[in-house]
């Protein structure tokens, strides 16, 4: 293990969001499975990152009372509020987790395949053969729709297309580096009002958070026992002792599996895009897989398919929806893999290294789905979504998604790469994407 000295805090802090895989490959290079860096702004703690199996399995292990999971992720509480699970610790975490996880497994999750499926139909349905299209465009807008409507529940019209406007412009925003740093630096965090950069934030979510109060509010009064979208299931869930979400919890869910699972899948969808159109050979197994189906094809069928999900996995291992997992601090001390680490360090899994680990992945940098037909790896091998007990709740529902819009637009488009300039991953907001917005012209369609 090795803790970068020479390089200013602040500095490595800029480096790692200017270009978070670049600064990982090199550090990975230079120091091996585990190394500590101080990225979390000017006074920032140590911060160990860990990508050999091992640490990562002592990592989820470690008991929850033995570290602080408000601390280590202050920086997302501006964002996803102070009562996000994401920043809850011990019976308030377990309670949350509790209430947020049947809406996102199981049958539940049936109900919601041919509304995705629709979506992905309307958003598409103009597309003439010839014509080019942005990949990077198009799967933001139907990633926002299946968030407003699956998880939001709420049906086009007045207050949906206010939110999708106000979501789709702060979001775009948000995935700007010079607008995302605003988070890692507090001091940067001064409202001198709505010309102010942090002032402007805070004025924009104000109205957001209208909209979604509102919504919350109706919904209350409204009482209807048949709808299936996750806010509903989440406003009728009780928790052990038969209370309710509160508002604000509520509110604080809804924005936080926004921001999780609306430009990350995006990302991943637009990787998956990509690489199934620069590798003949997989797009046509692909394709010969989901025509096997013929008038059988349904959501539940679609999601079944081997050879899809063992590209899904495969784009998700080389381009993971989040670069690492939840971090945590050490309250006293703690040992991983034989080293100790005391009070106020912070550590955190790497996903992304994890992932292109020559030991567990042969060539880990080509684009080989057999490899999910052929081995099983462990949960600690392959983590897309994280892992232990603060991994992600919506990774079934992300995955349900991503195979589900991918064969819907693969059904009814054939699709192909414009040009053949170099595609590289860069920096968008939480998520890493290729460079270019992934240009496809429509060849045929079906």
């Amino acid at each position: 293990m090795k803790l970068e000295k020479q390089t200013p805090a602040l500095l490595q802090t800029l480096q790692l969001i200017a270009n978070p895989t670049q600064f990982f490959d090199s550090c990975a290079a230079k120091y091996g499975d585990t190394f500590t860096m101080r990225v979390l702004g000017f006074n920032s703690p140590p911060v160990v990152f860990f990508s050999h199996p091992e640490a990562i399995s002592d990592c989820f292990v470690v008991p929850a009372i033995e570290l602080d999971f408000q601390k280590a992720t202050q920086v997302f509480k501006p964002l996803f509020g102070e009562r996000s699970i994401v920043l809850q610790e011990g019976k308030l975490h377990n309670r949350q987790r509790q209430l947020l996880m049947p809406p996102f497994h199981g049958d539940r999750m049936k109900s919601y395949g041919e509304n995705i499926c629709q979506i992905t139909q309307e958003i598409t349905q103009n597309w003439q053969v010839d014509s080019v299209i942005s990949i990077s465009q198009v799967m933001p807008d139907i990633t926002l729709q299946i968030i407003l409507q699956v998880v939001f529940g709420i049906n086009p019209g007045t207050r949906y297309e206010k939110l999708k406007k106000q979501l789709t412009s702060l979001l775009e925003d948000i995935t700007k580096p010079w607008y995302s740093s605003l988070f890692f630096f507090p001091p940067l965090q001064k409202d001198f009002g709505a010309w102010s950069p942090w002032g402007n934030y805070l004025k924009r979510r104000e109205e957001i958070d209208k909209l979604i109060y509102a919504e919350i509010s109706e919904r209350r009064l409204e009482k209807d026992d048949l709808r299936t979208d996750i806010l509903s299931l989440l406003m009728s869930a009780r928790d052990d002792n038969g209370q309710q979400m509160t508002d604000k919890e509520l509110r604080d869910q809804l924005v936080s599996l926004l921001l999780l699972g609306y430009e990350t899948t995006a990302g991943v969808l637009a990787w998956l895009f990509y690489l199934i159109h620069s590798h003949s050979t997989v797009k046509e197994k692909l394709r010969e897989e989901l025509d096997s189906l013929g008038e059988c094809a349904n959501p539940e069928s679609i999601v079944q398919l081997p050879y899809l999900t063992a590209v899904c996995q495969e784009t998700l291992r080389i381009h993971p929806i989040a670069l690492i997992c939840t971090p945590r601090m050490v309250k006293d001390k703690v040992e991983i893999a034989g080293d100790k680490y005391t009070s106020g360090t912070i550590l955190v899994p790497s996903i992304y290294l994890a992932h292109r680990r020559a030991e567990t992945y042969s060539e880990p940098d080509k684009f080989q789905p057999e490899r999910f037909l052929n081995q099983k790896y462990t949960a600690y091998e392959y983590l897309p979504f994280g892992g232990g007990y603060r991994g992600c709740i919506g990774s079934a529902f992300s995955m349900y998604e991503m195979k589900l819009v991918l064969a819907t637009i693969l059904s009814d488009f054939k699709l192909e790469l414009v040009g053949d300039r170099p595609v590289k991953p860069v920096r968008r907001g939480i998520t890493i994407v290729p460079s270019g917005g992934v240009p496809m012209k429509v060849k045929v369609r079906s």
